[in-house]
């Protein structure tokens, strides 16, 4: 029986697939109200005039309130402690980055001090305060610039993903970028304010270069149409970095300008801005990526180079100007010592151009711009004080 009812069954499949398909649709032709599903009419009327009961109750504060703790610990090795975040913030503010800006002060404020030096005043004349405070405003006006710098950077997207640049306190998530910017301007304004008092002692003359320094450092980097986004990031280096801080510290201790620190101011201008255009090249990828227009990302590797080695040369022609002549200021020569080092950059400039290269030839040039300077502060002080000392024979010309 069971397999009469198989067999049947298959031969009704076979026969379904055989029929063709039917686009008939069948409908019924009546359907029994008892089967539609309905809501009376009364329980509707009903729960529309339910009005729902609210009552205010007052609720006491508790006199402690629980913290929970947190799904996850941080452990104890991730932890930051005070050094860390030492370690943090001076690298965020830069301080190995102090020495380019006090080297020129120094600089110039060493030439207006051989200046007052005599067979009568051995000693010379140093107004002490007036070199504190242009060093307190020089530090603090180069920190906001540092500051200011890394909060602009993070807006325009640079430097997001170079981790060979310096600061990155917004970048890496540190510090939050109020912070950053508002520390900034405090330092950029005290430093203007211990500079008004410095200024003060050169009169107008020293009060118009510190309002160049002021903008100067700001504007450098700071808003989307900053210097060093406009292809004047070498040119203001040069100027900050040289005749400003030399000429200006000058100016603060004798209340008059001079050649001589202007043509000294000259050399380690040149340097710096090597420096920087080779901060340039480094970035070279970052800042396309960003649309930060610098003269390195404009030009081709070639002309790049040879931008740099002029600047790189041209920092010992001042020197040579004033050493050569037979009347000129010999010992300055002493600075030709530093032409080693200057090889040792070219060959690597011209040698790789890997982002990790040039931040080691940058940091070189760093290196021999405040070896050069310190030369020539001690080659001018020796000459200065040879000048009166009586118990040698050897005439060498006094600079001032």
């Amino acid at each position: 029986m069971k397999d009469q009812e198989v067999s049947k069954s298959k031969e009704t499949t076979l026969e379904l697939k055989k029929a063709p398909a039917s686009s008939q649709v069948i409908a019924a032709e009546s359907v029994q109200a008892e089967e539609v599903p309905t809501i009376p009419l009364d329980s509707l009327q009903t729960l529309s005039t339910l009005q729902p009961e609210v009552s205010v109750r007052a609720v006491a504060a508790p006199s402690t309130a629980m913290v929970p703790q947190p799904l996850v610990v941080q452990p104890a090795e991730y932890r930051r402690g005070i050094g860390d975040w030492l370690r943090i913030w001076r690298d965020g503010i830069r301080l190995s980055y102090l020495p380019l800006a006090v080297l020129p002060l120094v600089l110039g404020s060493a030439l207006a001090w051989l200046s007052t030096i005599s067979a009568g005043n051995p000693r010379g004349d140093f107004g002490v305060q007036r070199f504190l405070f242009a060093l307190l405003a020089v530090i603090l006006l180069q920190l906001g610039a540092n500051l200011v710098n890394d909060y602009y950077d993070y807006l325009g997207g640079v430097d997001t993903s170079n981790s060979l640049g310096p600061g990155g306190l917004i970048q890496q998530g540190f510090i939050k970028p109020a912070r950053v910017l508002t520390l900034g301007l405090i330092c950029l304004l005290a430093g203007s304010v211990t500079g008004l008092f410095a200024a003060f002692y050169g009169g107008i003359t020293a009060v118009i270069f510190g309002i160049l320094g002021l903008l100067g450092a700001f504007f450098y980097s700071a808003t989307a149409r900053s210097f060093s986004a406009l292809t004047l990031g070498e040119v203001t280096s040069f100027w900050i970095f040289g005749p400003l801080l030399t000429l200006g510290a000058y100016i603060i201790q004798r209340g008059k300008l001079d050649s001589l620190p202007l043509i000294c101011s000259i050399s380690p201008g040149l340097l710096l801005s090597a420096a920087f255009y080779v901060n340039d090249m480094r970035d070279i990828e970052s800042d396309a990526q960003a649309h930060k227009h610098t003269l390195a990302t404009l030009l081709g590797i070639r002309t790049n180079r040879v931008i740099c080695t002029m600047l790189l040369v041209g920092a010992y022609i001042p020197i040579l100007a004033i050493g050569i002549p037979a009347q000129g200021f010999h010992l300055a020569l002493v600075t030709l010592w530093t032409l080693p080092g200057m090889a040792v950059i070219l060959l690597g400039l011209y040698r790789t151009t890997t982002p990790a290269s040039l931040h080691i030839t940058m940091h070189q040039i760093f290196k021999l711009t405040a070896l050069f300077t310190l030369l020539l502060i001690l080659a001018l002080t020796i000459s200065t004080y040879w000048h009166w000392l009586p118990s040698f024979s050897i005439p060498i010309p006094r600079p001032f």
